[in-house]
């Protein structure tokens, strides 16, 4: 058997060691993990390849660098940083440093430099082609299994991750998949909707009370954070969290302790939190009214839910899932109207059409006339293929994603078909904000 390649991964933050050490694994490498520079240093002579945080206490990740080159000039190392600094990449590219990436680090990005410092051999265990979904949930759109691959290797990772996509698209069944795959699986998880709680109870509601707090508090009140001791909160619409509580929350997130509302005492949890929004948070902290500290703490790991439109294969195996709940089916023409609507409120509003659909059917077969008015007038969403016009960037962003379309999202046959590195093609996909 073909002996697995170590890959160090040096980081001050558990969190980020932690994320790493799951994208590695799931490559097929064995993890070495350091907390700091010296570690790193007894690491060198154990592994193949290290990947090295640039702002560390003590020894920084230049210094590391330095000396580990000294020791084992041959060593592969990839330096990483959620500061941008010229003048440390350009010291890190003449010490020998193969790469200089930017956090929040696409993964795939990762994975790609350090298979191409191994000249891709260093693999002994492919990632995984497969994905099992549970018999529940519907991905049989490109976007979507792209979305659970993510979700996969987010789960092994005890990290925040952070769902976004419009209302109704489905975050909370990726969530719902996250926890269930994770090492928490065995212990609850507890669901906080931030919109539906009055914003005075909210905080009795995360943090609980203790008697006599405020009125009506006639005894003490665990709250979901203690329920969840040991598994996973979920915070559905997190951008609805007052802001005067972000801080407590913020607390929670950086030390695992809070006080409950009236009291004075630490109460410590190791909780995962997972959140879903489906508003824009860089422009709420843009507008001050979400912080930014939280805001990074919690896009540790961003997973985009793509809405109906962008995975239409999605729809009909959606459909005839619900219908065949109920012993219906659909009618071909019924079939084709689902096809021809745009479904603006997303997969929420395509059951809300289908629970309408089976009351109304006479018999077995849920027919056009059985289906909402706005549905049957249709909003077709295939559009005519469009001639590449426009500005350089506008061609160059249809070509990547025509691109993306004919290889179902294979990165590394995309750039093969655009004749550019698969680096160059990641690097394009982040400046587009793609």
């Amino acid at each position: 058997m073909t002996e697995r390649v170590r890959v160090a991964i040096v980081d001050d933050e558990r969190a980020q060691r932690q994320l790493m050490d799951s994208a590695m694994r799931t490559a097929g490498y064995d993890t070495i993990l350091c907390e700091n520079g010296e570690a790193a240093l007894e690491a060198a002579g154990e592994c193949g390849a290290m990947l090295l945080d640039v702002r560390m206490p003590g020894m920084n990740g230049i210094e590391v660098l330095k000396e580990v080159k000294k020791r084992r000039p041959e060593l592969p190392v990839v330096l990483l940083t959620a500061f941008i600094d010229v003048r440390d990449a350009v010291s890190a590219i003449k010490l020998g440093a193969i790469d200089y990436l930017e956090k929040p680090v696409d993964l795939d990005e990762v994975v790609a430099a350090i298979d191409d410092a191994l000249g891709h051999g260093g693999r002994a265990v492919a990632a995984p082609e497969g994905l099992t979904l549970p018999e529940d949930v519907v991905a049989e759109s490109t976007a979507m299994r792209g979305v659970f691959e993510l979700a996969g290797r987010a789960a092994g990772a005890d990290v925040a991750v952070l769902v976004l996509g419009e209302s109704g698209v489905g975050k909370e069944v990726v969530a719902d998949f996250i926890h269930a795959n994770s090492l928490r699986a065995a212990k609850p998880l507890v669901r906080v909707d931030c919109a539906a709680l009055p914003k005075d109870l909210i905080e009795s509601e995360l943090f609980g009370h203790e008697k006599g707090a405020f009125t009506g508090a006639e005894g003490q009140r665990i709250g979901r954070f203690e329920l969840a001791r040991g598994g996973t909160v979920f915070l559905d619409e997190i951008g609805e969290l007052p802001l005067d509580l972000q801080p407590k929350f913020l607390r929670v997130l950086e030390a695992g302790t809070f006080q409950r509302v009236g009291g004075n005492k630490e109460i410590k949890v190791d909780v995962r939190v997972l959140a879903a929004t489906n508003r824009d948070l860089e422009k709420e902290v843009e507008a001050g009214t979400f912080r930014e500290d939280l805001f990074y703490r919690l896009n540790v790991f961003p997973l985009v839910v793509p809405p109906l439109r962008e995975r239409m294969d999605d729809v009909l195996p959606l459909a005839e899932r619900f219908v065949k709940k109920h012993r219906k089916r659909l009618a071909p023409a019924a079939e084709r109207l689902l096809m021809s609507y745009d479904w603006p409120g997303n997969v929420r509003e395509l059951r809300n059409a289908l629970e309408r659909a089976v009351i109304m059917a006479n018999g077995s077969l849920i027919l056009p006339t059985d289906l909402p008015a706005q549905v049957q007038g249709g909003s077709p969403t295939a559009q005519p293929r469009r001639v590449l016009v426009g500005s350089m960037q506008e061609i160059e962003r249809q070509a990547i994603l025509e691109a993306l379309e004919k290889t179902n999202g294979n990165k590394t046959k995309a750039a093969q078909l655009l004749q550019i590195s698969r680096r160059n093609l990641i690097y394009k996909l982040r400046s587009y904000g793609m």
